[in-house]
C-alpha cells in the first residue's frame, strides 16, 4: 500500500496511519515516568502469585535486616562493624531490588531482571559465609533466618530465570516492526537501567566510606555529604535525559560524572593510606571493587548513550 501510494501520487501514510504489521502496539501499555509497562489483567495467574510472593518476601526480608540494623546499632561493640555495614548495604539491595522486579515483570526488562538475580545470589553467599563464621549459639540464634534466606533465594533464582529466557515483545508493542525504533527501544532501557545500577552503585560506595571510618574528618565528612547529593542530582538527570531525549542534558549527565571520577580517584587514595594502618582489609577491599564496578557500569552507559543520541528525535518518544 504503502508503494501503491508513491506510484498513484497520494501522500504517504503519516505514523498514525502505518500498516498493520509496522503499526506499534502499545495502546494498551500504561505510560508512566519510567516508560510504558503492561497491566496487570494481561499477566498471567502464575505470574501473578510469583509477583506477589516474590514482594511479600522481598518486604519480609527488609523487615528482618532493618531489625538487624537496630540491634547492630544499639551494639556498642566494635567487631560488629562490618555485618552493620553489609546490613545496611543490603537494605539498600532489597529496596531496588523491588524496584528491579517491579520493572523486570510490568516491562519485560532483562536488565532488571538479570541484576535481581544477581543481587539475590549475593545475599546468599553473604549469609552462607556470616553463618559459617559464627560461634554456636551465634548459629542458633539466626538459623531460622539462614534457612529462610537460602529456600527463598534458591526460589526466586530458579522462578526469575525463565522470565529472563522468554520472548521480549515489549520492543515490538512500542517500536512496531522497525528494527531501527526496537533498537533505539532497547538503548533506551539499557541506559534508563545503567543510571538505576549507578545510583545503587554510589549510594553503597558512601557507606562503606562511612562505616568504616568512625573517626571521620569535617572535610572527608563535607565531600561524602555533597557526592551522595551529586550521585543522586545526576542519576535525576541522567533519567530525564534518556526519557525525554534531550540531547543538551545528556552532555551535562556525562559532565556530572567528571567529578564522581575524581572522587573514585580520592576514594582509592584514603583506602591506600588506610591499609598502611589497619590490619583487617575487608571493608577497604569492598570499596575498591565497589568503585571499579561504578567506573564498568559507567563505561557501558556511556557506550549507550552514545549510540542513543544519535537515533533521538526519530518517533519512538511519541509512540512509547
Amino acid at each position: 500500500p504503502l508503494l501503491g501510494n508513491q506510484i498513484s501520487g497520494q501522500p504517504q501514510e503519516g505514523p498514525d496511519l502505518l500498516s498493520p504489521n509496522l503499526r506499534p502496539r502499545h495502546q494498551e501499555l500504561i505510560p508512566t515516568p519510567c516508560g510504558p509497562i503492561k497491566p496487570w489483567s494481561e499477566l498471567s495467574c502464575l505470574l501473578k502469585l510469583y509477583f506477589c510472593f516474590i514482594i511479600a518476601s522481598l518486604l519480609a526480608l527488609l523487615g528482618l535486616t532493618l531489625s538487624s540494623i537496630y540491634k547492630q546499632h544499639m551494639d556498642t561493640d566494635v567487631s560488629d562493624e562490618d555485618n552493620f555495614t553489609v546490613s545496611l548495604i543490603q537494605l539498600v539491595g532489597i529496596l531496588f531490588c523491588i524496584y528491579y522486579i517491579s520493572r523486570g515483570v510490568l516491562q519485560e526488562n532483562r536488565q532488571e531482571l538479570v541484576v535481581f538475580v544477581v543481587s539475590v545470589f549475593l545475599v546468599m553467599v553473604r549469609s552462607m559465609v556470616n553463618f559459617s563464621v559464627l560461634g554456636s549459639k551465634g548459629k542458633q540464634e539466626l538459623q531460622v533466618r539462614f534457612v529462610c534466606i537460602m529456600c527463598l533465594g534458591m526460589i526466586h533464582i530458579f522462578c526469575t530465570i525463565p522470565l529472563i529466557k522468554r520472548p521480549n515483545m515489549m520492543a515490538f508493542r512500542v517500536g512496531g516492526a522497525l528494527d531501527s525504533l526496537q533498537e533505539q527501544y532497547f538503548l533506551l532501557n539499557l541506559c534508563f537501567s545503567m543510571v538505576t545500577f549507578d545510583l545503587q552503585a554510589q549510594l553503597c560506595l558512601c557507606i562503606l566510606i562511612t562505616t568504616s571510618d568512625s573517626a571521620m574528618s569535617a572535610p572527608n565528612s563535607i565531600i561524602l555529604g555533597v557526592g551522595v547529593v551529586w550521585a543522586c542530582l545526576t542519576a535525576a538527570v541522567g533519567a530525564v535525559a534518556v526519557l525525554k531525549e534531550a540531547k543538551v542534558l545528556v552532555w551535562v549527565f556525562m559532565m556530572q560524572n567528571l567529578p564522581q571520577l575524581a572522587f573514585f580517584v580520592y576514594l582509592l587514595y584514603t583506602v591506600v593510606m588506610k591499609w598502611f594502618q589497619d590490619s583487617i582489609y575487608t571493608l577497604e577491599a569492598a570499596a575498591v571493587t565497589g568503585a571499579l564496578i561504578s567506573v564498568v557500569i559507567k563505561v557501558v552507559l556511556f557506550w549507550g548513550l552514545i549510540r542513543l543520541v544519535h537515533s533521538f528525535g526519530q518517533g519512538l518518544r511519541e509512540r512509547s
